[in-house]
């Protein structure tokens, strides 16, 4: 990489951009980096790269900045087809990606790769969890943390636990990759505006398993059908794993759906030797990951506050609300149009399980609309239009009670009133935590 032009296209206030700015530095790179976004929303992320020889180009995109790099480093979050990432395509120039760099580059022998709708942040972490009780293992991918700098110190004999995202899983497969072990936890749809349809959005997905080879393993959910539909396709040994038939772990956190993600982090662990017994003294211990049917406060009155800002499909908040007691959960929902699925079932299951539906955002009304077209009876769940995420609590913490869980987990994107769903959680955790 020494003197190797090279420009990183689109910054972010997270993922791994950020360290693959400061790596390609330390290689010697000359790096530019450039984002659509201003210098103000991109403080936290320019504080990281402070002191560092990196050229900036803001609150634009030229073409000339692609067109004339020796190599292009896209954000997952841009399409790849992106006007920009064409036009160095048509110029000549490659462009790859940070999970690709490190995979290339990565000497360990045994990588597990996990991806799904939904699951599978959850997965990894436990995953990762169970086979640091045998294992030198090491968590990294959209979860959160780039592993490039920790390149020198993982060994060949390592585990590498990378979850990996459909946008990761589009570019991997140019180069024809896929781990030696693959956990698909849940196929749903998702992403579709950017993948360009759903079709393309599971082919994406696909990719995990498409390149194995007949001595590696998929370790698929048997109780998603689309997931199942993948693992026919897959070229290795198969197990399937749910909860029917199977002894349950310990968990501290909540649901069913995270005994279906324990009992995929203990097949893992099984691939490499871990006993049950492992796999429950590391579940007993884990607390779950930020925005993930997140327990954030319990007040006064015993009324618990659980932030699953993740829940950006319909599918994924009618999993957080059959986590708890039915007619105990007051649930908030709602938000950007962009992207949105049906409704129809999640809205059911609200008017059937929930004490109370509290909606917001741009699909707030027609959410509303669609609960009061549900069948209604003696114990329908109570449905308000709230607008906003302050306006919801402030009637969330009117009508709760002892034993009562507000539960944010909106079924929906957050684009319309928060940067992404991060910043929709933060902000419920804020909102609830200065109410005390």
């Amino acid at each position: 990489m020494k003197g190797v032009r090279i420009t990183i296209a689109g910054l972010g206030r997270f993922g791994g951009n950020i360290a693959a700015a400061r790596w390609l530095v330390e290689q010697g790179a000359k790096v530019l980096v450039t984002d659509t976004s201003s210098a103000e929303r991109l403080g936290d992320s320019l504080k990281q790269l402070e002191g560092l020889p990196i050229e900036l180009r803001l609150g634009e995109h030229r073409d000339s900045d692609f067109t004339s790099a020796e190599l292009i480093v896209a954000s997952p979050a841009i399409p790849p087809s992106n006007q920009y990432l064409e036009a160095a395509r048509g110029a000549g120039v490659p462009v790859t990606t940070e999970i690709r760099l490190f995979v290339e580059r990565c000497s360990a022998t045994r990588i597990v790769g996990v991806t799904g709708t939904k699951g599978k942040s959850t997965t990894t972490a436990m995953i990762g969890e169970v086979l640091k009780r045998r294992h030198a293992t090491w968590v990294g991918g959209n979860i959160g943390k780039s592993l490039l700098f920790d390149l020198p110190k993982i060994k060949s004999s390592d585990l590498v636990v990378l979850e990996l995202s459909s946008f990761m899983l589009h570019y991997l497969r140019e180069i024809r990759w896929s781990p030696q072990v693959a956990v698909v936890t849940l196929i749903a749809t998702d992403h579709a505006e950017w993948h360009g349809g759903a079709e393309e959005y599971v082919e994406a997905k696909r990719t995990i398993l498409k390149f194995q080879k007949s001595d590696d393993v998929a370790v698929v959910n048997e109780e998603s059908p689309g997931a199942m539909n993948l693992a026919g396709e897959a070229h290795g040994r198969v197990i399937a794993y749910g909860v029917k038939n199977r002894k349950p772990f310990e968990l501290q956190v909540p649901g069913r759906h995270n005994q279906v993600n324990a009992q995929g982090a203990f097949c893992v662990g099984e691939i490499f030797g871990c006993t049950w017994e492992d796999a429950q003294a590391a579940l007993r211990d884990f607390k779950g990951l930020p925005h993930r049917l997140q327990l954030v406060h319990e007040d006064t009155r015993g009324v618990k506050y659980f932030n699953d800002s993740i829940a950006t499909i319909p599918d994924a908040a009618i999993a957080a609300l059959e986590s708890f007691p039915a007619k105990r959960v007051i649930q908030i929902v709602g938000g950007s149009k962009k992207g949105q699925l049906p409704v129809t079932a999640m809205c059911g299951a609200l008017v059937e399980r929930a004490k109370a539906a509290l909606c917001i955002g741009e699909t707030g009304p027609e959410m509303a609309e669609a609960m009061g077209k549900s069948p209604s009876f003696v114990g329908s769940a109570a449905v308000y239009q709230c607008g906003d995420l302050p306006t919801a609590l402030k009637m969330a913490r009117q009508i709760a009670v002892r034993g009562d869980v507000v539960l944010l987990s909106p079924g929906a994107k957050s684009y319309d009133q928060f940067v992404n769903f991060e910043e929709r959680g933060e902000t419920f955790v804020r909102l609830v935590r200065d109410s005390r």
